[in-house]
């Protein structure tokens, strides 16, 4: 079985559903809303397991009840939380999402100040038993310790590169594999132009490096050679947590060995599935349902 480890931020998602998103102040009315899980590893952890990986979370969250509702969905999931901290006293992650009509949405999140920076306590992890390392860049010093550890042991890391205050460059370093957003790509070079920022975005690393553009699709560098996957054309209802899918099928692909345009491939695929169904976690798809819409592909 693959195994993989998914390193960051698990945030309580409270998603409201409106017709349009707001473009000024006023009170507004839902359609609907949903309290789920949420944060860039957590869900990719998620994806990776309803893939069939084998998967641990490791993060960190308060011992509220949030934190306690966190932890037992990525459970039910079938994600091991064995290695997340737990900190006495402390409020756990929330997020605000607002999604629109056509699936488009407004995040915004309140990363929990009582949580600690702090990641030395993974020194006592054993990195070597997993064939990938995903993290995100909400929780640098996770990351770092994380990669740090996994490429003493060997192991594959994949990193999240999406936007954050702090400068992302020796994560990209240590990464096999850097993915960013597209806005991530932007924030770390300073350049619009996505090709022209991926290249320079390889500077940083000896790895690949990936940009996702949403109905875009996909861009990356092979042998220095641009190469482009469209998006897979969908009846988009929400894309929460699209992003955090795609990251979590691409660890799997490539834990497994999976040639670099095919895992790319197979995860757009699982990301287009999950934006036909509602939440950020409920509508990712197995390997059977990604391979089923796949063939319609060939």
């Amino acid at each position: 079985m693959t195994r993989i480890a998914c390193v960051g931020i698990a945030v309580l998602d409270r998603i409201w559903y409106l017709n349009d998103l707001p473009k000024e102040g006023g009170k507004y009315v839902a359609g609907d809303y949903k309290e789920v899980g949420g944060g860039p590893a957590a869900t990719a952890a998620v994806a990776a397991a309803k893939l069939g990986a084998e998967v641990d979370f490791i993060g960190r969250v308060g011992d509220d009840d949030t934190g306690n509702r966190l932890l037992a969905e990525l459970q039910a999931y079938g994600v091991n939380t064995r290695y997340t901290r737990i900190v006495k006293g402390a409020r756990s992650s929330q997020s605000a999402v607002l999604v629109d009509a056509a699936g488009e949405r407004i995040i915004a999140n309140y990363p929990s100040p009582d949580l600690p920076a702090c990641a030395d306590w993974m020194a006592d992890i054993d990195f070597s038993q997993w064939d990938a390392v995903l993290a995100d860049v909400r929780w640098h010093h996770g990351a770092k310790q994380a990669f740090t550890l996994a490429r003493a042991n060997g192991v594959t890391t994949v990193l999240d590169a999406d936007v954050t205050p702090q400068d992302i460059a020796e994560l990209v370093a240590l990464s096999d594999h850097a993915a960013f957003s597209a806005p991530g790509l932007v924030r770390l070079t300073g350049v619009t132009d996505a090709p022209a920022a991926l290249k320079q975005a390889k500077t940083l690393t000896n790895g690949h490096v990936y940009v996702t553009q949403g109905a875009q699709g996909c861009l990356w560098l092979e042998n220095s050679r641009l190469r482009h996957l469209p998006a897979f054309h969908v009846d988009v209802v929400d894309t929460t947590g699209a992003g955090d899918v795609f990251h979590g099928a691409l660890a799997v692909s490539l834990a497994q060995k999976t040639e670099t345009a095919e895992a790319i491939r197979f995860a757009s695929a699982v990301a287009a599935l999950k934006c036909t169904r509602p939440g950020g976690r409920a509508g990712i798809p197995d390997c059977d349902q990604t391979r089923s819409f796949l063939s319609l592909y060939v």
